[in-house]
């Protein structure tokens, strides 16, 4: 085993026991800080030499299908890290800073299954949910930063479908973040004629009863996923939106038609992690929601706004009643 190899897999269980969702590495001329993004705090873990991590890149662009001889363009690529106990997904990213590479590695999963009731700080969010689920056709969304648990939310989601009801559930994603069992999982890939588009219609031709996609990164990818609801099929996805009525406006600004919004958009779920208390101590988080549907989420879409007159609950109502309940501390109170 090379050292690169080995100093990798120090790394990585040194992360995995932080419980870090992420990596970092953050080059310099002489030194390459590494931080470890632990329940959404970015903690400085140790420098290494830039020559150690010139190697230790080399190593995981080989490992992970990247071209090793370019470093002047972003690259993607994944590869797989297992334990002894558990099996994990490396989603690593570059990105060309200056006369070098930085390098992000997002750490997934594979057999960690939470359920539904253990995401939500507050089990009438989840009531609402479940029932929005209940309609056969339309699309609903669960937007948030990155790191807000969108795509842990909408796996769990799936799961607990398939667990009530036998299901056809297929999802389009880029890239396939965690394998579950009994949905059919395709993987987008451009450079294979695997496009979004290319993916529904062969999707669609498996008779689905849900289609979830991944990610609504653009506006191609936004028509795309209302073109699916068309379709009459339930469809999940998720978006990059900072709470539930800017989704509304970011989904205006890549072209979605208002009539298209109130004929097709089910609701609105905009996803934030709070730490909270346990009585273990150990630190943990759970997500509070903002949720918008029926007579608020058509207001958000005519007129950009939700009047005083609807029960609707931003992040700063729900953050004080988290407080109020004893859940979480003075500290998710912005200063």
């Amino acid at each position: 085993m090379s050292l690169a190899a080995v100093f990798s897999n120090k790394l990585l269980l040194s992360a995995i026991q932080a419980t870090a969702s992420d990596i970092h590495f953050c080059p310099s001329s002489t030194m390459t800080d590494i931080y470890f993004r632990v329940h959404g705090k970015r903690i400085f873990h140790q420098s290494i030499p830039s020559k150690q991590f010139d190697t230790l890149l080399t190593y995981y662009k080989f490992t992970s299908g990247m071209d090793i001889g370019e470093s002047r363009r972003p690259q993607n690529g994944t590869t797989n890290y297992q334990t002894h106990q558990q099996k994990f997904s490396l989603r690593l990213s570059t990105l060309p800073v200056h006369t070098q590479e930085s390098l992000a590695i997002r750490i997934l999963p594979q057999q960690e299954s939470l359920k539904l009731e253990q995401l939500f700080l507050f089990p009438n969010q989840l009531d609402k949910i479940k029932q929005w689920i209940k309609n056969r056709s339309g699309i609903i969304l669960f937007t948030g930063p990155t790191g807000s648990g969108k795509t842990t939310t909408l796996y769990a989601l799936l799961q607990s479908l398939l667990t009530h009801e036998s299901f056809q559930a297929i999802t389009l994603e880029d890239p396939i973040e965690k394998e579950i069992n009994n949905i059919l999982q395709v993987q987008v890939n451009e450079k294979a004629g695997i496009s979004y588009d290319a993916g529904l219609k062969a999707a669609l031709r498996h008779d689905p009863d849900i289609i979830m996609v991944g990610e609504i990164r653009d506006r191609e990818t936004a028509h795309f996923a209302f073109h699916a609801s068309y379709t009459g099929h339930l469809v999940l996805s998720t978006l990059h939106a900072k709470n539930a009525l800017g989704t509304i406006h970011r989904l205006l600004e890549m072209g979605i038609k208002r009539t298209d919004l109130e004929q097709s958009l089910i609701a609105v779920a905009s996803l934030q992690l709070l730490p909270i208390v346990t009585n273990s101590h150990l630190p943990s988080r759970a997500a509070i929601l903002e949720l918008l549907d029926t007579g608020m989420l058509q207001e958000a879409i005519q007129k950009n706004e939700i009047s005083e007159h609807h029960p609707f609950y931003s992040f700063e109502r729900l953050r004080r009643k988290a407080y109020a309940y004893g859940f979480t501390t003075k500290d998710v109170f912005p200063s």
